[in-house]
């Protein structure tokens, strides 16, 4: 069991499979990123030696991440070799959608159990707007795709970005009133390359409440937390409405997550710019005791919560290049 200095079990493993991504939505990473060279990421033996290693230090949930993680040459195998790997009971993925139309079901028959899909709003335009290249028809086949997959339940994380799609949120919302769907709501949060537009235009979960509920009425709170996100209900509806406050409502104190970057890199905080070197070790001969070590001493110094409130913003990465 992996324990940090705060008593917190951790054992959420978000794994990015590459920084690698076929959109560029604004609040990311800007239109001309560059990417790492593939030799510089972790490969595919890499990943599967870190995801024992961490499943023997008690980590028993993954997400595979991005970049867009389904861009990833050979994803559907490396998802079978970690579905597969004793310890390891949950196994989820992030995604754009864009590719999910062929992959879905792929991806389930490999293991897979579900998956979050990206979307922003539901006006073609203003999504071509927001992801500058994206075609919203391509994300929507993905999503029923996985539905039908039976990569369930469904959930839609929605970034809602000011002066672009705050008025769209009462839409989506909508779409939970006749679908098992949870349809979660996300305060963007600063990183380098999209700063100003991640502190200049944030529309807070508060916010975003009161334009839903102008629409619907109140809505049923849970009294719970589905991960990050606080959930609640619009009365009658079949699905849920998630609230992912990061910046104005943080959930740090019940955090139990790591990250591991696609370059091999373990981040214990999302919006901490710390640091701790796993490929380095592991090209250059370290035995699987000493890598443990390495992840056990990051785990154990795992900050309490980030840094907003006293103004600190993490700049030495974008956030395709940390993993969603």
């Amino acid at each position: 069991m992996a324990i940090d200095r705060f008593g917190r079990n951790i054992h959420y493993l978000r794994i990015s499979l590459t920084d690698h991504c076929n959109l560029r939505c604004i609040y990311c990473m800007p239109e001309d990123q560059t990417f790492r060279p593939n030799a510089d990421l972790l490969q595919d033996d890499e990943i599967l030696r870190l995801v024992r290693l961490f499943a023997s230090l008690g980590f028993d949930k993954i997400r595979l991440t991005g970049g867009e993680p389904t861009v990833r040459a050979n994803v559907v195998e490396l998802v079978r070799a970690i579905a597969h790997t004793p310890g390891i009971r949950s196994l989820s993925m992030t995604t754009n959608g864009v590719l999910l139309s062929k992959l879905a079901r792929p991806l389930k028959e490999a293991g897979l159990q579900r998956v979050n899909v990206s979307i922003d709003t539901l006006d073609p335009e203003k999504f071509r707007r927001l992801t500058r290249w994206g075609k919203l028809e391509q994300v929507w086949e993905g999503i029923l795709a996985a539905e039908a997959a039976g990569l369930t339940p469904i959930k839609l994380n929605g970034v809602v970005v000011r002066g672009y799609n705050e008025e769209d949120v009462v839409d989506l919302a909508a779409l939970t009133l006749d679908r098992p769907w949870q349809m979660r709501f996300i305060e963007m949060m600063p990183f380098a390359g999209a700063t100003e537009i991640q502190t200049r235009q944030v529309v807070t979960a508060a916010e975003i409440q009161q334009k839903i509920e102008s629409e619907f009425g109140p809505l049923e709170a849970s009294g719970e937390y589905d991960g990050e996100a606080r959930i609640y209900r619009i009365r009658g509806a079949k699905g849920q409405i998630g609230f992912i406050s990061s910046v104005t409502v943080p959930f740090c104190a019940a955090c139990t997550r790591a990250r591991l970057t696609a370059d091999g890199v373990l981040r214990m905080c999302l919006l901490r710019e710390k640091e701790l070197d796993l490929l380095s070790p592991m090209r250059n001969g370290a035995s699987d005791e000493e890598l443990r070590q390495i992840i056990l001493d990051g785990v154990w110094n795992k900050p309490w919560g980030h840094g907003l409130e006293e103004g600190i913003i993490p700049l030495n990465r974008v956030m395709n290049q940390i993993g969603g």
